[in-house]
């Protein structure tokens, strides 16, 4: 009998990394699953273990801390033993209009949605034994395809974290590891609370049903849902003097 899939979750409470979870844990998978709220990650372990998870142990920590990742990925490979895959899925969506007048504001989103997540990816990379295989799964967004009036400061991270996984995954082409880069358009979820929600908004299970495609099929990049391609693919072609004049 195959061991169970180890999978290591940073970012475990928020929604897309739950309904993600929710679809592994039904094929037995064992879970260590990090972030800030014990309370809700105690719910979220529970609720893995109901849809069959062998395992779903917990770990609170500050994962937008930077001092300090080297030694809890180690704690977490320790824990967990080396991952079979890794599911990072925390970020902000900030304010924008704070971040420009706060520059702690815009550096914590900047740490946030992209330095921090590429040391933990780095740190949990280290020393990892070169035939072991590895799904690395980033959730990103698709606010880094271009940068846009309303949300640079947060698409921009977003788009380093792209630009970020694109060079790794070229680096590790070849090998057990690889790398999947998500990008989610708008997604019904509580990073979302405060804005309007219309007919673009995608629920955290169909957006973890694309991931779960995107894994087993080992694509490099999955826009969830699948018109976001297109959309995005207009806007980046848009030339300059019309994309200008837009408000989005």
């Amino acid at each position: 009998m195959s061991a169970p899939c180890r999978i290591l979750v940073l970012g475990a409470s928020s929604a897309m990394a739950q309904a993600y979870a929710r679809l592994r844990a039904a094929g037995g998978a064992s879970f260590l699953l990090v972030g800030l709220n014990a309370t809700r990650l105690a719910a979220v372990s529970g609720d893995l273990r109901a849809c069959g998870a062998h395992a779903a142990e917990i770990i609170t920590a500050d994962l937008a801390d930077l001092a300090g990742v080297e030694g809890r990925a180690a704690e977490f490979r320790s824990r967990l033993g080396e991952p079979d895959e890794v599911l990072i899925a925390y970020g902000e969506l900030g304010d924008q209009a704070e971040s420009e007048r706060d520059l702690d504001a815009a550096r914590h989103a900047i740490d946030v949605n992209f330095t921090s997540v590429a040391l933990w990816i780095l740190a949990l990379l280290k020393d990892r034994p070169p035939q072991a295989p590895l799904n690395l799964v980033v959730i990103g967004s698709v606010a880094g395809d271009r940068g846009r009036a309303s949300n640079f400061i947060y698409g921009s991270a977003k788009g380093a974290l792209d630009r970020f996984l694109e060079g790794l995954a070229q680096k590790v082409a070849g090998t057990p590891v690889h790398v999947v880069t998500v990008k989610p358009g708008f997604v019904d979820s509580p990073m979302t609370d405060a804005v309007a929600k219309g007919p673009l908004f995608a629920s955290p299970e169909m957006v973890a049903a694309d991931i779960v495609r995107a894994v087993d099929k080992r694509r490099r990049v999955v826009y969830t849902p699948w018109f976001w391609w297109v959309i995005m693919t207009i806007i980046r072609h848009l030339p300059w003097f019309v994309f200008k004049r837009l408000r989005i």
